[in-house]
């Protein structure tokens, strides 16, 4: 199978260009699968029902999130009709899930959402929760599963790498909105310590630089605003699942001037 997989999708002008660019990757490349983090999805903090929708309509097949995954409140309804998921390790009494299983090919998927702990909110630890639910999906038969590690410490991201290479298809950390160059195929696992945003591309993590630049002079936080007009990308990372290893995978950057740029992931076999 060939899965594809898109990091934080930060406002509109995130939206517009998964509108823009995967219909036509998923036909050039010849992708089954779609994930994508919405964490950002609604100007800046979580999604709403209808950016939601919106997204879903575009080809994404399923959804992860991170800290901002309950920023809409009306995401509590959507984790029980839509195709999104939350961290897996917060806690059990939150409603929603952070894995699901799908059917590709002919073959079994499941995707894991996963958060870290540095500068995160309140979750379970995320490694003794990697371990067991990789454990339980391999009891289950289920050999094909992708990681989104939504995390800001990059020794945080590396560490899971370590834990779960070999057992997962691919590991790939989202959260710092700051595409890493560490894209490789390791015992069959692809890892990217970070895949980047996809949105704004020439201000603060896809938001506008000015508040940003005010807290770092001053001190004083404000909100954040996605902003109207700006230069956009799309990160999107495209990977050979089959046995439960990863075969290939390569990251694309589509830049709305125009240029496109492909980065192979490297073997350590």
């Amino acid at each position: 199978m060939r899965i594809a997989f898109i990091g934080d999708i930060v406002g509109k002008p995130g939206r517009g260009m998964v509108a823009s660019y995967l219909p036509k990757i998923k036909q050039e490349y010849g992708v089954d699968f779609v994930i994508a983090n919405y964490e950002n999805a609604s100007h800046g903090f979580g999604v709403t029902t209808q950016n939601a929708n919106e997204l879903l309509a575009c080809g994404i097949d399923c959804m992860s999130g991170g800290n901002h995954s309950w920023d809409k409140k009306e995401v509590e309804a959507l984790f029980g009709t839509h195709e999104i998921l939350r961290p897996h390790n917060y806690p059990d009494e939150l409603s929603g899930t952070g894995c699901k299983v799908y059917e590709i090919a002919g073959e079994k998927l499941a995707v894991l959402n996963l958060m870290g702990h540095y500068s995160m909110p309140y979750a379970d630890n995320a490694f003794r929760c990697a371990r067991d639910t990789v454990e339980a999906l391999h009891a289950q038969g289920i050999e094909n599963i992708f990681v989104d590690f939504h995390a800001e410490a990059t020794s945080e991201k590396r560490a899971m790498m370590m834990l779960l290479q070999g057992k997962v298809g691919g590991i790939i950390g989202t959260h710092t909105h700051v595409g890493t160059d560490d894209f490789q195929i390791s015992e069959g696992t692809a890892y990217l310590s970070d895949i980047g945003l996809s949105g704004c591309r020439d201000n603060v993590i896809g938001m506008d630089k000015k508040v940003p630049l005010k807290q770092f002079l001053t001190g004083m936080k404000g909100h954040f605003d996605v902003p109207k007009s700006c230069k956009k990308i799309l990160q999107i990372a495209i990977m050979d699942l089959s046995g439960g290893k990863c075969s290939n995978a390569f990251k694309l950057k589509y830049f709305d001037d125009g240029r496109i740029i492909k980065t192979d992931a490297w073997s350590e076999n």
